[in-house]
């Protein structure tokens, strides 16, 4: 009996499993014999031929695309692919329905040649540069401010608190505080005491080491009167601004780098026939003489650059 049930079960999950949509996974890459000139391609147009797929897919900037197909579509059922870029020529890939990773080379539109005579425009010396915001303290100076604890000494406690330690003598306890003001926070915070007998004396509180916008002490006296002086230096914390630089990697007519995702006020430099031009990345990435997208991945913005016809790296 629990055999035939196992084996029931393990029809009904085959078939649950056969019933399942399946989705065609894959990556588009540059076609070239160099493995690193292979850059991924996004925004590719992915669909199948008729009505075999849900919808199209598009690549991303990672040249990962997934394909979902209709439910009645099974592993082994013959398939037409259709990839589509406009700086790409179109592939039409035939192929059947597996459970694999589809590896797709798209070969770049030839470039239009010069005309006779004219040379290319060279590129050289392509630089990113990009800021990063950050926040900073800044040290505005210092604070100290003096606490009198007036007392007398050799006084009987007699349980009428506040006594000393050991309950012997009377005692005062004294507050003290410091106020940085809106914005600004007190660091390296330190309390002493400078006049009178010190060692009848206690912090009772530590509420000052640790910092902030307020620090506040508490100290018990139970001798004469002492004065302990409170300092504590004064800092604001501002956003600061700090310039990066990225080199890109350079293989063959194109180009790769990558940015911090809170990277700001991006902008490319190179040597434009031996004249040095800033060209500001916006979100559309226009650039004169290059094609580029970007895309986000691990936490980073990733482009990448095709120089357009007319054009050459140095």
């Amino acid at each position: 009996m629990f055999l035939a049930m196992i084996v029931i079960s393990i029809g009904f999950l085959l078939l649950w499993y056969r019933q399942q949509p399946i989705s065609l996974r894959g990556a588009i890459l540059v076609k070239d014999t160099d493995p690193r000139k292979q850059l991924p391609i996004a925004n590719v147009e992915v669909s199948a031929e008729g009505d075999l797929s849900l919808h199209s897919a598009t690549s991303d900037s990672s040249g990962f695309f997934v394909l979902p197909l209709r439910k009645p579509i099974r592993r082994g059922h013959p398939i037409v692919l259709h990839f589509r870029h406009p700086r790409y020529d179109p592939l039409d890939r035939n192929d059947y329905v597996q459970d694999q990773l589809y590896v797709i080379h798209l070969e770049p539109v030839k470039a239009t040649a010069s005309p006779q005579g004219q040379p290319a425009v060279h590129v050289a010396n392509v630089r990113v540069r990009y800021t990063v915001e950050s926040m900073s303290e800044l040290n505005i100076g210092s604070e100290a401010k003096t606490i009198e604890i007036q007392n007398k000494g050799n006084v009987p406690c007699k349980g009428q608190r506040p006594c000393s330690p050991d309950g012997r003598w009377k005692a005062t306890i004294v507050s003290g505080s410091l106020d940085a003001g809106p914005g600004r926070q007190f660091r390296d915070a330190r309390v002493s005491c400078i006049a009178g007998p010190c060692p009848f004396t206690r912090i009772e509180s530590d509420d000052f080491s640790r910092g902030g916008q307020t620090i506040t002490v508490n100290v018990r006296d139970w001798s004469d009167t002492t004065t302990f002086l409170m300092e504590a230096e004064v800092s604001r914390r501002m956003v600061s601004a700090a310039e990066h630089w990225s080199y890109p990697a350079v293989f063959g007519d194109r180009l790769s780098f990558s940015l911090p995702a809170d990277a700001e006020s991006v902008s490319m430099e190179a040597d434009i026939d031996g004249q040095t031009i800033i060209f500001p990345i916006g979100p559309a990435m226009f650039l004169s003489w290059a094609s580029c997208d970007g895309g986000t991945a691990d936490n980073a913005r990733v482009y990448r650059c095709a120089l357009k016809p007319g054009y050459k790296f140095n």
